[in-house]
């Protein structure tokens, strides 16, 4: 094996990519506008919920009820009568209708358990599911503190003291962004690789590689490692300039550990592509290949639902892939600040895949280039 034929054979292919203007604009895309999007924009969070309150007590207690509506949660209440709630429901105006019944604080000081009657929207599922429960919370967490005040009560026994680790306000885009620069770095990778072999086999280029002095092993490393680098180069910058920067995610942990993680990962995944490649004849073909592999990498790596709510069975089956072991990696530098001594494990195991999808993709693309010689 000659590197000069490596080094010359990625620059064919860095050149090609960059003609593809269509393959740069999804690159782009997936490391700046999706994880953006990602991080701001997660419906499975109650965010910015319009809620309007019938106030027919006029109390101090009904008013802090009112009052502890507000953003990120809730939109600023729209205070209306009970003849407009059923209206504005209807509408669509409104995600949550709340009626404080007439006496309410009075029912309240005295002991009695009046009921205040909320209304949802229960066709936007995500923010009914969850903001019912965040509306509850809040009422039970005001008339608590106004009873209180006006009655004495026994103090609890015990206090429960809540210390929030590695994301002490509970941001949502620090982990949604996070995920998203994983997610596409695996999928942007798998791609490239694919799509770099597709398009040398339509546009009959694989023929005259095929007649010049250069080794299989050669045309795979050149293409693994020019898209490895795209996708290196893509994420690092995502990561300083979008994350870091526009999303102000404070990233605990070494960046350059992530990103040779990173390159142990891209070492397994441009494999992946490569074999996937060969698997496919053409570019539909391939697009049907990448979404069947790529959907069960994703879900069940441990990235959107944790690995322990996973069957026992599914566990063990995903640690024969790498995007389980880059999700574990990924988590402990840069929400937990982990080092080597913790992450080593997930590196021989990212190494290990990469050699093993290596070799059989190999032979697959010796085979491949076979049949068309």
């Amino acid at each position: 094996m000659r590197l000069s034929n490596v080094y010359n054979l990625g620059i064919k292919e860095l050149r090609s990519l960059g003609r593809d203007r269509l393959m740069l604009g999804l690159i782009v895309f997936a490391f700046t506008i999706s994880i953006y999007a990602a991080a701001t924009a997660l419906p499975e969070t109650l965010n910015r919920a319009a809620i309007s309150i019938v106030d027919e007590d006029h109390s101090p207690l009904s008013a802090r009820i009112a009052a502890a509506f507000y953003p990120p949660y809730f939109l600023p209440p729209q205070m209306i009568t009970q003849a407009e709630m059923d209206a504005r429901m209807d509408a669509g105006l409104d995600t949550f209708a709340i009626d404080i019944p007439p006496n309410f604080q009075r029912d309240v000081l005295a002991g009695r358990s009046p009921a205040i009657q909320l209304n949802v929207d229960a066709t936007r599922m995500t923010q009914a599911f969850t903001g019912a429960g965040y509306i509850q919370a809040i009422i039970n967490r005001e008339v608590t503190a106004f009873v209180e005040r006006h009655q004495s009560r026994p103090t609890a026994p015990v206090q429960l003291i809540d210390r929030m680790r590695f994301n002490p306000t509970l941001e949502r885009s620090w982990f949604g962004a996070i995920i998203e620069v994983i997610n596409n770095v695996t999928m942007i990778s798998v791609i490239l690789t694919g799509a770099a072999l597709i398009r040398e086999r339509e546009h009959g280029t694989i023929e005259h590689l095929l007649v010049m002095p250069v080794r299989p092993i050669e045309i795979m490393l050149a293409k693994i490692l020019s898209m490895g680098l795209v996708v290196w180069s893509a994420c690092a910058l995502s990561l300083a300039f979008v994350v870091q920067g526009l999303l102000s995610v404070p990233i605990e942990g070494s960046v350059m550990l992530f990103l040779a993680g990173a390159a142990a990962h891209l070492f397994a995944t441009t494999s992946l592509g490569i074999f996937l490649g060969t698997a496919a004849r053409s570019m539909p073909q391939l697009g049907l290949l990448i979404i069947l592999v790529l959907l069960p990498l994703e879900m069940l790596s441990g990235g959107m639902t944790p690995r322990e709510s996973m069957p026992e069975f599914v566990q063990n089956i995903m640690l024969a892939a790498p995007t389980t072991h880059f999700v574990l990696l990924a988590q402990a530098i840069l929400y937990r600040g982990a080092g080597f001594d913790v992450v080593y494990p997930q590196f021989i195991w990212l190494i290990a895949i990469g050699a093993a999808l290596f070799v059989f993709s190999l032979a697959r693309f010796r085979k491949s280039l076979s049949e068309i010689g």
